[in-house]
């Protein structure tokens, strides 16, 4: 077996950066919440981009509805730990990374979490967990890397003054601790993001409706394919590269919906186009709902 050589292995990053950004990407610390979907891809990229120091968490066991879309699930990691089985796959990518790694505990360790990374990727998919993350994240100054539940690949970039999601997309949490936040809010966090994604992209266009509305009423699963959700962990990935070596980004707080059937990206529109187009969709989702 050749050993492992870590010049050799990043040899053909460089060029995309330099040996001395090599450096800084190497030594950087990375918090991966969520290394099932969008997660799983991100971490997959950092590590073999060369991160050396990274920090996971997941609190599930791959499935097998996980293989469609989860890197790290397949048929010999059914049943087990996401978090110990991607673990298990990254040393095997490279064997002098660092790896920390947490199942249900996280949450009472993330004040730790946080002083340590400066980076978080939010993988999770469970407001109450996305919730807490941007709160401790002000707190210890962190940057966070996130996407919408949406059909189209997305990303946005939080930092550590930015306003939180949960202000931005006006949820009803606002002000209240995560003891006070009730199943009826957590449903409302669920359709304001969706409002969010339909007003401000053409995801609608690319999915059956009547499906999605049974998503929205909570009587099946979100829909997921592979190339949207590897393809939005790949975009959190440059995110991160690009907070790692400073550089400038096309992402800020609101972000921005990569567009694969048009080759284009979609900005959020500007407010008073998206002032008329958010009650249409509310109008809209309002009346799918009922019918469900």
């Amino acid at each position: 077996m050749e050993k492992f050589d870590y010049k050799e292995f990043i040899n053909r990053n460089i060029g995309f950066v330099t040996e001395e950004q090599q450096h800084q990407i190497q030594s950087s610390k990375i918090f991966v919440c969520g290394v099932g979907g969008m997660g799983g891809a991100c971490v997959n990229s950092l590590a073999r981009m060369g991160i050396e120091d990274i920090t996971i968490a997941d609190i599930d066991d791959f499935e097998l509805s996980n293989i469609n879309r989860q890197v790290f699930a397949n048929t010999d990691t059914l049943g087990k730990s996401k978090v110990f089985s991607t673990q298990e796959q990254l040393l095997k990518l490279n064997p002098n990374i660092n790896i920390t790694s947490y199942e249900k505990d996280w949450p009472d360790s993330l004040d730790q979490i946080c002083d340590k990374n400066k980076i978080i990727i939010n993988g999770t998919d469970d407001i109450l967990a996305t919730l807490l993350i941007y709160r401790k994240a002000k707190m210890h100054g962190c940057t966070v890397i996130d996407a919408y539940a949406s059909p189209l690949p997305s990303v946005y970039v939080v930092k550590p003054d930015d306003p939180r999601p949960e202000e931005t997309l006006n949820f009803p949490t606002i002000g209240k601790s995560l003891d006070e936040i009730t199943s009826d809010d957590i449903d409302v966090c669920v359709f304001k993001e969706i409002e969010f994604v339909m007003t401000h992209s053409s995801s609608v266009k690319y999915i059956d409706i009547e499906i999605a509305a049974e998503y929205m009423a909570g009587k099946r699963s979100r829909m997921s394919i592979a190339p949207m959700v590897i393809g939005t962990g790949n975009m959190m990935a440059y995110e991160v590269l690009f907070a790692i070596l400073n550089k400038p980004s096309g992402a800020d707080n609101k972000g921005y919906f990569w567009n694969p059937y048009k080759g284009k990206i979609e900005k959020p529109r500007n407010p008073l186009l998206a002032f008329f187009i958010k009650a249409l969709v509310r109008r809209f989702l309002n009346k799918l709902l009922k019918d469900i």
